[in-house]
């Protein structure tokens, strides 16, 4: 994690909370000798270009021993609605301002670091941009999931948002491309077929089979990816989940 400088700076935001319908308490679970909150902390942190990394947790009693991991693991903390998301991101900016976020989720432990500084680099080449994602286009696998928003556009969305746009962050933005300036981060070979975000105990065998494979350390999804084309036996384990649609 780069210290703050002249310019124009870029703070990572990972919401988190330990309430979770498929797999309560999911973002605290120990891998490999650290919580998954933990693994995500520390990819934002490896991340070329960003600034400063804060936890976006819920002010709820239930989420205590989230921002107290989030601290322990050397991340800022902001607290804010449970069920208001990009509220809690509005608290976020206010808290720890920056002049664009990449929103992260504390469900993909295997987060690259290299993806989300390319998100950075990317802004930095041309600010004017609202919105640089590697899910605009999806050709990551579902895990390696990150999103940049300029700040402005942000606060917006905390004013305007309203139904499940409030829970998704960034949807009513990547919806409206004619009138937002978006642009995607994609990959070649596509890998879009493939799951290693957090939802269900059929992901956390997944991942804890990847972990053991490639040991406790920032993910390259090049490397996951490899090792998840050699093992079709490894996919099958959670090829049925179906991700929660928009609004669910």
């Amino acid at each position: 994690m780069s210290p703050m400088r002249e310019g124009l700076g870029v703070n990572a935001v990972i919401q988190a909370r330990s309430s979770s319908t498929r797999l309560p308490g999911k973002v605290l679970r120990p891998l490999a000798g650290r919580s998954v909150l933990g693994w995500v902390v520390r990819a934002a942190a490896a991340a070329p270009g960003v600034d400063q990394v804060v936890v976006a947790t819920s002010d709820a009693p239930d989420d205590d021993a989230v921002a107290l991991e989030a601290e322990r693991c050397g991340a800022l903390v902001a607290r804010g609605p449970l069920d208001d998301v990009v509220a809690r991101f509005g608290v976020a900016l206010s808290s720890y301002p920056a002049d664009a976020v990449v929103r992260l989720t504390a469900d993909c432990p295997l987060l690259d670091p290299a993806l989300v500084g390319r998100l950075a680099a990317v802004w930095r080449a041309e600010p004017s941009l609202d919105y640089v994602s590697t899910t605009l286009v999806r050709t990551l696998p579902r895990g390696f999931d990150a999103e940049l928003v300029r700040a402005e556009v942000l606060v917006e969305q905390v004013s305007t948002a309203s139904g499940p746009d409030r829970e998704h962050v960034t949807s009513a933005i990547y919806r409206q491309p004619s009138r937002y300036s978006c642009t995607g981060v994609v990959v070649s070979p596509a890998a879009d077929d493939l799951r290693v975000t957090l939802d269900t105990p059929e992901d956390w065998d997944l991942i804890s089979a990847v972990v053991d494979s490639l040991g406790d350390q920032p993910a390259s999804w090049r490397s996951v990816v490899a090792l998840l084309r050699s093992r079709p036996d490894l996919v099958a384990l959670n090829a049925h989940v179906e991700q929660k649609k928009l609004g669910q």
